[in-house]
């Protein structure tokens, strides 16, 4: 094989390993914003819920009072 074959060869195997890097990065990145996104609803949802039972605590007592 000549020297042009052999580094011809070599930049295209280099070029799909960082083809494949690449894709396995955004790949795990896309994993990751999905779970923050996950996080952010279950947070939420939490608060709402901590948010509900704040309220029915006030009114019970009024309640009883009535």
């Amino acid at each position: 094989m000549s020297r042009l074959s052999v580094i011809t060869l070599s930049v295209f195997m280099l070029t799909g390993c960082g083809a494949e890097t690449a894709t396995t990065a955004a790949t795990v990145g896309a994993a990751k914003k999905q779970e923050i996104e996950q996080g952010k609803q279950t947070l939420e949802q939490v608060q709402q819920r901590v948010g509900e039972s704040m309220q029915q605590m006030q009114q019970s007592p009024q309640r009883a009072a009535d």
